[in-house]
């Protein structure tokens, strides 16, 4: 064979030898003399066919050289669809038969196995590709460069990425391995150890530093929470740079996300400059990211670049939980966004708030506000530098929501009208829940109706926040609605159900909570642990506050808890401190003292992790149970077990404990309480008056009960309307009508509002007594007094009232009590009695000073110094 190879060259090295070139004579001297003129065509036709095999040669070795190309993508595709389907085996298989090819590899016929690698990534499968590529003595390319990086730190192998990086830098010239670097840092930046080293190889490179750089360095910033880093990158990058559009954007978000709103606000005056000027271009890139067309120079390594100071040990500044910017940072900003709003009255900011959303109705993305302090800078930019603008304002209003500053955040909103840059949902939704926070429901709903106005759809989120906002507010009709407006329910909007239920038990709605529930359901929304504490608390009890606890109302109760628990085991959550609080109290103000201590003991096994405050807490609710339920053994024997467990007390205890006394009846044993109250460090409260005028009264010593009282005024406690009815209770037993005289005007002269229990008793001792007449006078002057003791307020009120009280309708009574909330009730007690008094003829005055009546009980009080005035 191997003379035939020989023969084969000779043959083909003599086929493609050149052809004789002209020596220095005559045509005819070239050629030997027995060749003709004819035989001279004939030679050309010769060179011409040798020249149509040496083309023919030269496309079969092209189309060779292209099937070989395409045979290695496809192998490189074949290993890609291997590894996306976990086949690892198979793959590593196809790499070693690639590695074994006769033909020459370069470093593209591994390209697109490091590109995948580096999104997927996989670290591993790299480096055999990388020893691969070091036995054939394959040159990596700085494509290839970038996707090992990439797999590498994204794959946790941030030392072997070093070490390429190390090789890279000594290896290649500075340019164009700065975007390398950079792969690194972003995609190690949550390991401060690996960025600083990076830092280091970079400066010791003299690779210096680009936007991309700046960028990323941010993020290992705002990762720390490292405020005075984002303020060393800033003067950097501005010392160098004239920073793109984005890289602003990206200074802005670090601002706002870290709380320094001011700095934030101030490089945002900046890009509406550099937005107005039309000189920084936008294009998208592959990876659908914008980037500036701007030529991004790297900033020359300089030994006196301040270190960013990038330290682990680094505290969040207080501006975070402020409602400004960072004390040791201000910058140039306008002072005025950060003062204190002052507060006028609710009707003017409802109609500024009206003005200000209604001046930009007609308001497009090229059009500017017909003012003269009103920019228009925006008209001719670009859309996508007006999106990245929006960006910004979207970031510190959405900030100024977690800082609490409704005032910038409406200044804001009132800048994107002056330049003509129109808001989106996501700026509305951070501009409603900054109004809601700081200014209320009623503000929100203005804003929320223009926006609605404009045809701009709000988020979800921005409609579960408005409805937190009125379930807050005890709104619920209007929680109800946004509730129902919400499209796409996500399990992050448990929330704003949570707080809906929670509405529906202060109101005492368990009809209204019952159609939430059967929604959640329909929509298969997984509730939270806080869902079924508000449970315990609503559907715990069924007759409380209204009647006392009975068979039937405990076996209710006992089906109820009975239901929340299996929901909640079927959803796997376990009781919390919080629910099972609730339980304990569900239960013990019905009465079910057996089932109360059981979830007692339950609590103190299952929670282990309670402290001895929430331990103490839970006594307290059992003993305020035990006690009214007048299980006196067992309230003291709880008692002494809570001391002997060292278990702190507080002064809510100690009153229950001195109220229990009175089912004794034993003063000495409240007075040892009270001693043991003072030595814990607690001091006496009305509440504590209270509970020893109950003693006083238990054991029937009434004149020692008014000593008492005198004492709590003298001592300078602020007496309440308990104390008084707690004395008023026991007079009317006795039938001193006298006494509940002086009580009542002590009472008014110490401007205390009477309530529904002080109406009775004095209403009834006058009725006992068959003093009807003073009975519906004393009825009418206590029901005004209850609206309230300002005799202006009552006259302003008055002609508004007494269509109220005189209407004839049928319904009269239902339009009185839908006129005033659920937590009036006292206003709409009142209306009803004055409407009762009416009814039998009694003349309503809205003066009660004048009645008579008042007028007794007043010079009555001046001859008697039994009771002083506080």
């Amino acid at each position: 064979m191997l003379p035939l190879r020989h023969a084969g060259r000779r043959r083909r090295a003599a086929l493609l030898a050149a052809p004789p070139s002209a020596a220095s004579g005559s045509r005819e001297q070239c050629h030997p003399p027995c060749f003709a003129a004819g035989a001279r065509r004939q030679e050309s036709v010769f060179w011409a066919g040798i020249r149509a095999r040496m083309l023919s040669t030269c496309a079969e070795h092209h189309d060779f050289t292209a099937r070989a190309g395409l045979s290695a993508r496809l192998t490189q595709a074949d290993i890609v669809n291997a590894l996306r389907k976990g086949d690892r085996q198979r793959a590593s298989i196809m790499l070693s038969n690639l590695q074994q090819t006769k033909e020459a590899l370069t470093s593209e016929d591994f390209s697109h196995i490091l590109e995948y690698c580096a999104e997927a990534p996989d670290p591993l499968f790299v480096m055999d590709i990388l020893e691969i590529m070091e036995d054939k003595a394959i040159d990596i390319s700085k494509g290839n460069y970038r996707s090992v990086t990439r797999a590498l730190t994204k794959g946790g192998y941030s030392k072997e990425a070093l070490k390429l990086l190390t090789l890279l830098g000594e290896k290649e010239s500075t340019h164009g391995i700065l975007p390398i670097f950079n792969i690194f840092l972003s995609a190690c930046r949550t390991n401060l150890n690996d960025v600083g080293s990076c830092l280091e190889k970079m400066e010791g490179h003299l690779l210096g530093k680009s936007e991309i750089t700046y960028c990323e360095l941010l993020k290992v910033a705002v990762l720390q929470g490292n405020l005075s880093a984002v303020h060393d990158l800033w003067k950097d990058c501005t010392r160098y740079y004239s920073p793109s559009i984005i890289a602003l954007r990206k200074f802005v978000k670090a601002f706002s996300t870290l709380g320094d709103l001011q700095s934030a606000y101030h490089i945002l005056q900046r890009m509406v400059v550099l937005a107005g000027e039309h000189t920084d271009h936008l294009t998208v890139s592959s990876k659908r990211r914008r980037q500036s067309t701007r030529l991004d120079i790297p900033v020359p390594a300089l030994n006196e670049v301040e270190d960013l100071k990038l330290v682990s040990d680094y505290d969040l500044p207080s501006s975070f939980q402020g409602k400004t910017g960072t004390e040791g940072y201000l910058v140039d900003a306008q002072s005025e966004l950060f003062q204190v709003e002052t507060q006028s009255s609710k009707h003017k900011q409802l109609k500024s708030y009206v003005s200000i959303i209604s001046a930009g109705d007609n308001l497009g993305d090229n059009s500017g506000l017909d003012s003269g302090r009103m920019t228009k800078t925006l008209r001719f930019a670009p859309v996508a530098v007006k999106k990245i603008l929006r960006w910004s304002f979207n970031d510190i209003i959405h900030m100024c929501v977690q800082v609490d500053n409704c005032h910038l955040a409406e200044q804001l909103f009132l800048e994107m009208h002056k330049i003509g840059l129109r808001p989106s949902s996501f700026t509305y939704d951070g501009f409603i829940k900054c109004v809601l926070a700081g200014k209320g429901v009623a503000h929100a709903l203005k804003v929320i109706e223009m926006m609605e106005r404009r045809g701009i759809k709000p988020y979800d989120g921005t409609l579960v926040a408005l409805s937190v906002g009125h379930s807050k507010s005890l709104q619920l009709d209007l929680a109800e609605d946004f509730l129902g407006r919400v499209s796409d329910i996500k399990p992050e909007y448990i929330h704003g159900f949570n707080a809906f239920l929670s509405g529906c038990d202060i109101m005492n709605e368990p009809e209204r909570a019952l159609r939430v529930l059967a929604r959640m359901k329909q929509l298969d929304l997984k509730p939270h642990i806080r869902t079924y504490e508000i449970l315990f608390s609503l559907f715990g009890n069924v007759n409380v506050p209204y009647e006392e606890g009975n068979m039937l109302s405990h076996a209710d109760v006992s089906k109820r808890i009975s239901i929340i628990e299996m929901d909640m085991l079927n959803h796997e959550i376990q009781h919390s401190f919080v629910s099972l609080k609730n339980l304990i109290r569900a239960f013990g103000a019905e009465g079910m003292i057996e089932e109360m201590l059981r979830y007692l003991n339950v609590a103190e096994s299952v929670l282990s992790n309670m402290d001895p405050y929430q331990k103490s807490d839970l006594y307290g609710i059992v003993l305020h149970a035990l006690v009214k339920a007048k299980e006196t053994h067992k309230a003291i024997r709880t008692f002494k077990i809570m001391r002997a467990c060292g278990l702190p007390a507080n002064t809510a205890i100690y009153n229950v404990m001195i109220e229990c006394c009175k089912l004794l009846p034993c003063f000495k044993s409240a007075s040892t309480l009270l001693s043991l109250m003072l030595r814990d460090g607690f001091c006496p409260t009305v509440v504590t008056y209270t509970s020893l005028l109950k003693v006083l009264l238990a054991k029937d010593d009434f004149e020692g009960a008014l000593d008492l009282l005198d004492l709590c005024l003298t001592e300078g406690i602020q007496p309440d309307i308990g104390i008084f009815n707690t004395l008023l209770s026991d007079a009317n037993a006795r039938g001193n009508i006298h006494v509940i005289e002086c009580i009542l005007e002590c009472i008014h002269r110490a401007k205390i509002q009477p309530d529904e229990s002080t109406l009775w008793y004095t209403f009834c001792a006058y009725v006992d007594q068959k003093l009807y007449n003073t009975a519906v006078e004393a009825l009418q002057v206590l029901s005004m007094r209850m609206i309230s003791e300002d005799a202006s307020v009552l006259k302003e009120k008055g002609a508004a009232l007494e269509d109220l009280i005189l209407s004839e309708e049928p319904d009269a009574e239902l339009s009185i009590i839908k006129a005033f909330g659920a937590t009036e009730e006292c206003s709409v007690a009142a209306l009803l009695n004055l409407r009762w008094c009416a009814t039998i003829g009694s003349t309503i005055s809205w003066l009660p000073e004048d009645s008579l009546w008042a007028r007794r009980l007043a010079s009555s009080y001046d001859a008697n110094r039994r009771l002083h005035m506080p």
